[in-house]
């Protein structure tokens, strides 16, 4: 374990100029601008719900973003992700030691609020690159280099980042895992009881027709980084590219695919993210009416032609309850989009829940009601 992360600080995103990520995170969304950067070809807008940040890189400079490292991606990506560590300068070294590629070595910024040192190193999974920060001697709203925006009353409908989901080839779950593992601090979260690592938690679609291998991972108690959760696609599906490699063939290759953003109030976030225009995934009828899937709505509290109507997607059993909705994505490549999700007592992905949402994904996906959505699993 050579750089454990302490917490998530922030999710960057490279994308070209004019692109709406942005104005759509602030119109459909909540997020609230936290802090901006403008310089050699950048412009760079921090933005917050709760204690998600979303960092969005906009453009195509010469040098590498403040905080990122400009993979030169074809597409609108989800590219890096910021953690805090203890020492960004010995985590560093440390990931080198370990064979680690290191594209922009420690680097050490201030501004009149203090000062903060980070190292950018690459992942084993696509595009995706980390960003190991150091901050406790920094006193702003964000990050050095970055001018303070004033903070308005938002909608507040998220408060923190659940989970991030990775897109990944077929047959790397295991690598990618040793892979954080070793480097990062993370460790195996069973799906299922008795769940080999090796082999991950196996969602099948039926005889011949593939389906989906889930590993999730999650780091020691105490720090605050959202479970990881890793998909890959079984060998067998027919009649054409499956979700995950979808995703794949549409991102070129591995990728971050969607964050599941925390809410209290999924109901209420719903609304708020459809009536501003929002467009989220209408789940077939027949997933409302599964065996058991009214009464199970019932326990949880809640009325099933609300959810519905609403288009969430509730699992769960002895008084735990998972709750989740899906947007469409949020790029025209569909190589993004966010979950909703809200936890009632659950703290992983139930069995029952995972098997509900890929049939159900895979039903619509048949009837071709929600082209270019992507995977929308975890």
């Amino acid at each position: 374990m050579a750089a454990p992360a302490r917490r998530l600080c922030h999710i960057a995103f490279h994308v070209p100029a004019g692109q709406p990520l942005a104005r759509d995170l602030q119109r459909l969304f909540g997020f609230q601008p936290l802090a901006a950067r403008a310089a050699g070809g950048w412009r760079q807008l921090a933005l917050r719900s709760g204690r998600a940040v979303f960092l969005v890189n906009e453009g195509a400079g010469a040098p590498e973003p403040l905080y990122g490292l400009d993979p030169r991606h074809p597409v609108p990506s989800a590219a890096n992700l910021c953690f805090e560590v203890a020492d960004a300068g010995a985590a560093a070294r440390a990931l080198a030691a370990k064979g680690c590629c290191v594209p922009v070595p420690p680097v050490r910024v201030q501004d009149a609020l203090g000062a903060a040192t980070y190292a950018v190193v690459s992942s084993p999974a696509g595009n995706l690159s980390l960003t190991l920060l150091e901050r406790t001697d920094y006193r702003g709203p964000f990050l050095p280099g970055f001018r303070p925006l004033p903070s308005t009353a938002g909608r507040g409908w998220f408060s923190h980042v659940d989970h991030l989901t990775l897109a990944c080839t077929r047959g790397s779950s295991p690598s990618l895992l040793r892979w954080f593992q070793d480097c990062l601090g993370f460790h195996h979260l069973p799906l299922s009881p008795g769940e080999d690592p090796e082999l991950g938690f196996e969602v099948t679609a039926g005889s011949g027709q593939g389906g989906l291998r889930l590993t999730a991972l999650q780091t020691p108690p105490g720090s605050a980084v959202p479970t990881l959760v890793l998909a890959e696609s079984l060998p067998g599906a027919a009649g054409g590219l499956d979700q995950v490699q979808q995703f794949l063939a549409q991102h070129g290759g591995p990728g971050l695919q969607h964050v599941g953003l925390y809410t209290p109030n999924i109901i209420e976030a719903t609304e708020g993210v459809t009536l501003a225009g929002g467009q989220l995934l209408t789940p077939p009828k027949a997933y409302y009416q599964r065996p058991g899937k009214e009464s199970q709505i019932l326990a949880a509290g809640h009325e099933p032609d609300q959810l519905a109507l609403q288009g969430i997607l509730l699992d769960g059993d002895q008084g735990k309850f998972l709750l989740q909705v899906f947007t469409k994505s949020l790029f025209a490549e569909g190589t993004f989009f966010l979950e909703l999700i809200q936890r009632q007592g659950a703290t992983g992905f139930g069995q029952g829940n995972i098997q509900a949402l890929w049939q159900s994904v895979e039903e619509q996906a048949a009837r071709g009601q929600e082209a270019g959505a992507g995977s929308h699993l975890s």
